[in-house]
């Protein structure tokens, strides 16, 4: 029976409501939605900050949103790793425009918290501002606030203070869970102001916890999933929740443990990141099946993935992507990965899917975990410097189609089906009797085989070329509009009504014949717009064919016939597909073709108010509601002319966006950075390293003291050690400096002002990849006193006492990197970091010792900035530092010694206003020089090059942190471990990218000190 709109609308809201007073998702308990499904239909609308009241539900085919069922197409951004809060918008605005209808974000604990019960939400931390920004952007959010992210960040997302204190982390610990409900106390008070259920935002979905498989056999795992269930719940927090196992173990499936009495809104979702060596694997309905199947671990709830590979992440040294850094993750990972694993996924049943990452941002400051270095590009469809890559023409096409035609909502599995060489997926709409087939080939050829239908669908053979590891979806039945498509050798894109006509949209790769086939009972009246499309009537069917792309896009307008409704259909490869833009006003639906990037439309009387992106010239194309007569792009008018689609077409093209010319950096001053290795150096502020117990994992050496820096609140970043060495010293013969870091740590040494030695850790390979905390000791001879040297007696010569040596001093940098992360909720993130254990040979002295690190967090940057070095603690990174007293300097260098030495100069950009300009900073040196760099932009320390290791040499410099019409300081700090010449070598401006649009970027905060 067709149901009428009324009829669907009453029948949506009396499941919604049904669903809302009870039912549950658990093992052996009915499905939601038992004794009546909910049909297919259109989707939600795209949710925004109304003020009403929403429903939130699911069974086992999607989430069910004021009863319509919605597909999630999510894309993982993490607003930390993008400091610049206007930067938001472009990225959200990119995602929507390019199909998701959804974000994911973490929230990371360290990033807000400076110390035990202090909070931060200003600034880039400003939570409330991004949730704003989302809902504007009509995007839903999935939550992740932890407390243990991962994520490929300092501690996995545990604050440095935490590494320090008592309790076990994840898990019951009385101590570890106050803290952890401060945190939540914070988070949630903002995030219940934005929830979609009762129209303060669009907050869809609530995670808690991450990836916690550590305890799962034993009582703790149950009950510390139960407590912080409960701490959200009584928070304000009413949306469903859900958890990520890290594998496909069944792990918190519904039931697993106790929520409190509550029923039906817990999620189970499962991460998956397969190699693109990897054939796609089935976690769903055609896999194993049972706990261990991925979706069928839970399966009265919809599949899920909350995190499903959109790229990866690379080690120091690269080894990952064979030194080649982000550019092979993202070759390796393409379109063709995405095709093939993700339309895999959606055959299986996932209909909440998140690829992580699609915009992976920078590890700028001390956020990296050790396994990553600053670069956090993940070879994402969205790049580091916010271009959009070829790669996301699967995620346009897909996430599109996914909100456009409501057949995918609800899919089963049909009748299987044999296609040579292919392996074939056969799916149906029980409501609409469409088909869906997934083709995949995984082999190293192309493919060209026959799918044979079945009788109700006309048993054609339909004869599709599939692609060397790569995947086609092919429909049949599927209804375009007022007519039915029998089927097509290329894939929906989107299915709309544009005015008094339907618009069916369908891409493939260029090259391609596309073949679409049409029922038609009687004879259609055709033009073929483009001179690229050929079409036949014969038997009641049309046929139409285009090779894909070489005209752009291609147009074939079908009328009369059995309907009075025109239907349009257009062709395009992947390229032109991402100039393609549907999107709803309240006045109707327009489509935009042309732009690289379409942000926003609004109909206003006769005239469409569009603005965006464009990067080379380009023409524009917009299709709409009847009595639209002009257009504006960017606030301008643009001349225009009917076609015969209906369209108003530019008759000049959009102008390119201008290549901003960017200056030589000159003016370089320099000045050595390491005073504290001076054995006259005031040390007295520093704090005494004197303490015997830790509530570290690494033990403290027999005897003490402890030298781990966090026991003494020096989280992030370089600490410097300095011991008084007394009494037995004449005889000394070498010192062991025993130490820990993260990855890539390293240590430099003097003893009484010379140079002892450096010592640094190995490089990653394919075996130690994943290693998060290293471990060494350097041992080092020691010369016996040098004569006094008049001129500098007190950096020369130990003290005297009555001719016998009295006092020595050693002074060590550490360079500890970052915390491990606690994978295995083993505490690996209190691994201690600094100095562990220091003996000496030859000798038994008497040793005081004292530490310094960061300073106290800076307000603006927060605590993630600033590390231990003398230039930080004196400024020298900030722009209103005076260096008028510094040497000046021209880069390249080839310096040699062991030490610390700051550059800093200044430079001005002039964009044009209006253009959006990406620019990196590049280093390039000989590979053979061992030394490293600290990268700060008007203050914000933007990431760490080590010239020997890579793979990086491009680092983003995000707008509003950088200047782009206006004054910039940069500062380097250069550290040579004394074992080759050292750089800086060559340092430049590059553009990264360049687009005239943008959206209007607010200067962030850079205090002059």
């Amino acid at each position: 029976m067709a149901l009428s709109r009324r009829t669907f609308s009453a029948l949506a809201g009396s499941t919604a409501l049904g669903f809302a007073l009870g039912g549950s998702g658990g093992p052996g308990a009915p499905a939601a939605y038992a004794a009546r499904t909910v049909p297919t239909g259109p989707p939600p609308a795209p949710p925004r900050a109304d003020g009403r009241r929403h429903t939130i539900g699911y069974d086992q085919y999607s989430l069910l949103v004021d009863g319509r069922r919605l597909v999630v197409w999510s894309g993982e951004l993490h607003p930390f790793r993008l400091p610049s809060p206007s930067l938001w918008r472009d990225v959200l605005e990119k995602m929507r425009a390019h199909g998701y209808n959804t974000v994911s974000i973490y929230v990371a604990w360290n990033f807000h918290s400076p110390a035990p019960g202090s909070f931060d939400f200003t600034g880039v931390r400003d939570l409330d501002l991004f949730l704003r920004t989302a809902a504007e952007t009509g995007l839903y959010v999935i939550l992740r606030p932890g407390p243990y992210i991962n994520a490929e960040v300092d501690a996995g997302g545990f604050p440095g203070w935490l590494t320090a204190t008592q309790g076990s982390a994840r898990t019951t610990d009385p101590v570890y869970l106050g803290h952890v409900d401060a945190w939540l106390t914070a988070v949630n008070r903002i995030v219940r102001r934005h929830q979609h259920t009762d129209g303060g935002g669009s907050v869809l979905l609530y995670q808690i916890e991450n990836e916690y498989d550590g305890h799962v056999a034993d009582p703790a795992g149950p009950a510390y999933m139960s407590h912080l269930y409960k701490k959200v719940r009584a928070d304000g927090i009413d949306v469903p929740l859900f958890h990520n196992d890290k594998g496909r173990n069944g792990y918190w499936i519904p039931g697993s443990f106790d929520t409190g009495g509550e029923h039906g809104k817990w999620l189970y979702g499962f991460d998956g990141y397969p190699s693109p060596a990897q054939t796609p694997p089935d976690w769903g309905r055609f896999g194993i099946g049972g706990l261990k199947g991925g979706a069928t671990a839970s399966p009265r709830t919809p599949g899920f993935v909350p995190e499903f590979g959109g790229g990866w992440f690379d080690p120091w040294g690269g080894v990952e992507f064979g030194g080649k850094g982000y550019a092979e993750s993202r070759r390796t990972r393409d379109a063709a990965y995405e095709r093939r694993f993700y339309l895999t996924n959606l055959a299986n049943g996932i209909t909440l899917h998140n690829v992580y990452m699609t915009y992976g941002g920078t590890n700028w400051g001390w956020l990296p975990a050790p396994v990553v270095y600053t670069s956090y590009d993940y070879g994402a469809a969205i790049d580091e410097a916010r271009n959009v890559t070829p790669k996301m023409a699967p995620m346009h096409q897909l996430g599109h189609l996914l909100q456009r035609v409501p057949d995918f909502a609800r899919l089963e599995r049909a009748a299987d089906v044999h296609v040579d060489g292919l392996r074939t997926y056969h799916l149906t709409n029980p409501d609409t009797r469409a088909h869906v087939y997934v083709l995949r080939n995984d082999g190293t050829g192309p493919v060209t085989s026959t799918l044979r239908t079945p009788a109700r669908d006309g048993g054609d053979g339909i004869e599709v070329t599939v692609p060397a590891k790569d995947a086609r979806l092919v429909t049949t039945g599927l209804s375009l509009g007022r007519r039915t498509l029998r089927y097509a050798t290329v894939q929906p894109m989107a299915v709309l009504t544009a005015g008094r006509q339907d618009v069916a949209l369908f891409t493939g790769p260029y090259g391609e014949m596309a073949h679409l086939v049409l029922d038609c009972p009687t004879e259609p009246f055709v033009q073929r717009l483009d001179a690229e499309a050929a079409w036949v009537y014969d038997q009641n069917v049309l046929h139409v064919t285009a090779p894909l792309g070489q005209g752009g896009l291609t147009r074939v307008l079908v009328q009369r016939g059995e309907s009075d409704t025109p239907l349009l259909l257009l062709l395009a490869d992947d390229a032109t597909s991402l100039r393609l833009f549907p999107y709803d006003t309240p006045s109707g639906t327009l489509l935009v073709y042309g732009p690289a990037l379409l942000r926003h439309a609004r109909i206003n009387g006769s005239a469409v108010e569009l603005t965006g992106d464009t990067v080379g010239p380009t023409g524009l194309e917009v299709w709409g509601p009847r009595g639209i007569s002009s257009v504006t792009w960017n606030g301008r008018p643009v001349p225009t002319r009917v076609s015969l689609s209906g369209s108003l077409v530019a008759t000049t093209n959009l102008a390119a966006a201008p290549k901003p010319a960017l200056p030589v950096l000159t003016g370089w001053r320099r000045k050595a950075g390491n005073p504290e290795s001076a054995p006259g150096f005031d040390d007295s502020s520093w704090t005494v390293a004197d303490k015997k117990t830790s509530f570290s994992t690494t033990p403290v050496p027999d005897g003490g003291p402890v030298l781990f820096a966090d026991d003494y609140g020096f989280h992030y970043g370089d600490v410097w050690y300095r011991a008084r060495v007394t009494g037995d010293t004449e005889n000394l013969r070498s010192v062991s400096l025993a130490y820990s870091t993260g990855t890539q740590g390293m240590l430099m040494a003097w003893l009484d002002g010379k140079p002892l030695g450096s010592h640094r850790m190995p490089v990653p390979d394919a075996k130690t990849v994943r290693q998060g905390s290293w471990s060494a000791t350097a041992e080092f001879p020691v010369a016996g006193p040098e004569k006094k040297d008049p001129e500098h007696p007190r950096d020369t010569e130990p003290q005297k006492d009555g001719g016998k040596p009295r006092t020595r001093v050693l002074s060590v940098l550490v360079r500890r990197m970052q915390h491990d992360m606690d994978g295995r909720s083993l505490d690996t993130h209190k691994t201690a970091r600094g100095l562990t254990a220091v003996t000496f040979a030859g000798a038994s002295p008497k040793v005081s010792w004292r530490i310094q690190g960061e300073s106290a967090p800076d307000p603006v940057r927060g605590p993630l900035n600033n590390g231990g070095l003398h230039g930080e603690r004196q400024g020298w990174h900030l722009p209103g530092f005076a260096d008028g007293g510094w040497q000046p300097a021209e880069l390249p260098r080839a310096d040699r010694g062991m030490g610390v030495t700051w550059y800093r100069t200044g430079f001005r950009l002039a964009v044009p206003d209006g253009v959006d300009a990406s620019v990196g900073l590049v280093l390039e040196d000989d590979p053979a020089r061992a030394y490293r760099v600290q990268i700060f932009l008007n203050g914000w320390n933007l990431g760490q090059y080590v010239n020997d290791v890579g793979p990086q040499h491009t680092f983003v410099l995000p707008n509003g942190i950088l200047r782009t019409r206006g004054s910039n300081t940069l500062a380097l700090a250069v550290l040579c471990d004394g074992t080759s010449e050292s750089g800086p070598g060559v340092v430049r401006l590059e553009l990264l990218g360049s687009a005239a649009g943008g959206v209007p970027v607010t200067a962030v905060a850079s205090p002059g000190r």
